[in-house]
């Protein structure tokens, strides 16, 4: 029996890991790694060095108890914990989802659909008529202390409700079928699949996916509701270990669609759902470099594809098209804009983009005149300086009407009725903020940083109203910046108990993101990468060199991959900040993307490079990976979260990060403290009911804001005067 790698230390005391050294050699580089150990979740002595993590950062932090119960009153005060969506029409039913005070889930429902009768009311108080409940989370999770659902999915005859659920947080579900018409779950032979489920036409199959043992998706299956899941037909496979699989279905509920797709390549494969027996076929085969998406638009296709342009196009091609010498130009992309998908309906086609960088929708009216089927066009627009906008629920073709979902940094969730014909908006309803919010009392705006290589960097901010950049405030800068993944504005009810404690917050639209255009991510992965996390570092000195955050009261964070750049951000810059979250974080990049075996390695090639192969890739990656670069430096306080279960970015990453940063910190550890917080039931996401991700936001939220010297009360501005921890 191998010796305890943890001795539980005095509670002040930081958990000391063993050190145990594994060498790994590439490329005639040899590196020994005291720390790789910490991998198998089964060895005992690796949860013990977690729960001893836990069990400090609770003891560091456990002044902090008042503040985040603060924290998280206010935002369960500001929140209608008792409400419900705009009700969606679907054939002959109404859906929508409730919540209710004291519950952790939501509950689906519908109601009858009376022909000629008004949208039910979506106000709390409504009685709806003929209610029926779905399906109930709070119910489903009884007995878990983790629960999430992976489909969710109605037969397009209403009859029958498929869903997927997960109880652990490693995202392989549990597949059910439930009769609506009894209430009965009436099937639940199949197990371990992955996100999606799709009914057949007529209900009686439904098509779903697996993982293989490196969780990415890789097989659809056919399973015939109520028979054993032994006697399921696979009907397709996807052995390129870049690509990774999807499934949906079109609006009207005729084609069942499987989506493959590397970083850089794709390909649709589709299928009548009048026929599930059938084969699927291609619409047009795969080819390097080009990717596309495909929209069935009744006697056609609509297919949005970068094969002329990086910034995409919108083409249309016939419904049986087999090649991509069947794409007809639609519409192209003007300088500017980037194309990302497109929806049919019966009247207009919206396709959705970006524009200056910032989301936008554009109708284009039907025109059967037109070989391309399609005539005019308008953009819906919105006055505001930085804002998200985009389709809400619209599950029927035949509409004259289409819901539109707008929300910005100021302005809470707005679901919107546009009317296509007089192109007029009816609220339906606005997130409701309880106690008195007012959007008046915070501004926003959008700042350019200078990167090293002069790019201009656009930043969004948000901070009370009348605040001038005197240098005195605190401040919160994010960003994600990988995967051509945007980080628009959006609202947040929990970031108000920042912005009530004088915090200027700011999102960073860093290089490796899709903020302005293909250009904008291809110049931020594979060995472009440093563009990430040096345009992060300029915008964090932008905030302080232009006076809007105090030079010792800056905080950051980030996520995942938003998780390596705090890493790489402070190895560049640790003066730069004076406390940093980072979630899930994936800090030992290179290490991952070397092993094959690991989940998601070999699909996120084309994103990082292969380091296996290529001795500059590998080269590179070492040059930037959080945890090869710590150094002997002053370290701001850090905060590390992650989770047991997570299939995505392994707890091992942030635990062997955190054990190198406490070696080599020359920073006061009971000033900036360095921490590790491992949740020992959750997934990536963390937590998953909305109470306890409230908890696990205060508990994060109130480390960062005493750690800049803003904890006094939320009705505070706190500003001009207001001084950060001794340093």
């Amino acid at each position: 029996m191998s010796t305890p790698a943890v001795t539980p230390p005095p509670s002040t005391t930081p958990p000391r890991a063993e050190q145990r050294d594994t060498t790994r050699e590439h490329h005639g580089d040899v590196v020994v790694d005291p720390y790789e150990w910490l991998r198998d979740k089964a060895d005992p002595t690796v949860v013990a060095h977690l729960e001893a993590e836990n069990a400090y950062a609770e003891s560091v932090t456990a002044g902090l108890q008042p503040l985040r119960d603060e924290i998280f009153e206010e935002i369960r005060s500001r929140t209608q914990e008792t409400d419900l969506s705009v009700p969606v029409a679907s054939g002959p039913w109404w859906y929508y989802s409730r919540s209710y005070e004291g519950s952790q889930y939501a509950v689906e429902c519908r109601a009858p659909r009376v022909e000629g009768s008004a949208r039910p009311d979506p106000e709390v108080g409504a009685t709806i008529e003929g209610e029926q409940v779905l399906l109930d989370g709070n119910l489903e999770s009884k007995g878990h202390e983790f629960f999430a659902l992976g489909a969710l999915s109605i037969s397009p005859d209403h009859r029958l409700l498929a869903y997927a659920v997960d109880t652990e947080g490693d995202e392989r579900f549990a597949l059910r079928v439930k009769d609506l018409g009894s209430g009965e779950v009436i099937d639940t032979a199949v197990q371990e699949v992955g996100y999606g489920c799709v009914f057949s036409f007529d209900g009686r199959h439904l098509f779903y996916t697996r993982v293989d043992e490196t969780w990415r998706p890789h097989q659809t299956w056919r399973h015939e509701v109520g028979t054993p899941a032994e006697q399921d037909v696979l009907v397709h496979q996807e052995d390129d270990e870049r690509f990774w699989m999807g499934l949906g279905s079109s609006r009207d509920d005729r084609w069942i669609m499987i989506g493959l797709g590397s970083k850089t390549t794709s390909e649709v494969r589709i299928l009548d759902a009048t026929d599930p027996l059938g084969e699927f076929r291609v619409v047009a085969p795969r080819r390097e470099g080009v990717e596309y998406d495909v929209e069935p638009a009744a006697d056609r296709l609509l297919i949005v594809h970068n094969a002329d342009s990086v910034d995409s196009d919108l083409a249309w091609a016939p419904l049986d098209a087999t090649s991509a010498d069947q794409w007809n130009p639609l519409m192209r992309s003007a300088d500017g804009e980037r194309f990302q998908g497109v929806e049919a309906f019966d009247d207009v086609a919206v396709l959705a983009l970006r524009k200056d960088g910032l989301t936008a929708v554009r109708v284009l009216d039907r025109d059967p005149d037109s070989p391309s089927g399609y005539g005019a066009t308008h953009d819906l627009d919105f006055d505001e300086p930085v804002y998200s906008v985009g389709l809400g629920e619209n599950p029927e073709s035949a509409t004259p009407s289409l819901q539109v979902v707008f929300e910005s940094l100021v302005t809470p969730r707005t679901v919107f009725d546009y009317d296509l014909r007089t192109r007029e908006y009816t609220l339906l309803k606005r997130q409701p903020v309880l106690g008195g919010y007012d959007p008046a009392q915070y501004e926003q705006r959008r700042e350019w940083a200078t990167a090293q290589d002069g790019t201009k960097v656009p930043i969004s901010l948000v901070y009370p109203a009348g605040s001038v950049p005197d240098g005195s405030r605190p401040g919160l800068l994010t960003a994600y910046g990988s995967y051509e993944i945007s980080s628009d504005p959006y609202f947040s009810v929990a970031r108000l108990s920042l912005l009530q404690r004088g915090f200027v917050y700011a999102i960073a639209h860093v290089r490796g993101g899709g903020e302005l255009g293909r250009a904008w991510y291809d110049q931020g992965k594979l060995t472009q990468k440093r563009a990430t996390f040096t345009d992060f570092v300029a915008c964090a000195d932008h905030l302080v060199e232009t006076g809007w955050v105090h030079p010792d009261r800056l905080a950051a964070e980030g996520g995942s991959a938003g998780g390596l750049l705090i890493g790489a951000a402070v190895n560049l810059a640790p003066e730069r900040f004076r406390v940093v979250h980072a979630a899930v974080p994936f800090v030992d990049a290179l290490t991952t993307i070397l092993d094959p075996s690991l989940p998601l390695t070999v699909v996120e090639w084309e994103e990082w490079g292969n380091p296996l192969e290529d001795p500059e890739v590998y080269a590179y990656m070492k040059g930037y990976s959080p945890y090869e670069n710590v150094s002997r430096a002053p370290y701001p306080a850090i905060l590390a979260t992650t989770s047991l279960n997570d299939t995505r970015v392994y707890f091992t990453e942030p635990a062997k990060w955190v054990a190198r940063l406490r070696e080599h910190t020359t920073s006061d550890p009971e000033q900036r403290p360095i921490l590790l917080r491992t949740e020992m039931v959750a997934g990536h996401g963390g937590k998953s009911g909305r109470y306890d991700s409230w908890r696990q936001v205060a508990w994060e939220w109130a480390f960062l804001i005493d750690q800049v010297g803003a904890a006094g009360h939320a009705a505070a501005d706190l500003g001009e005067g207001v001084q950060p921890r001794t340093s």
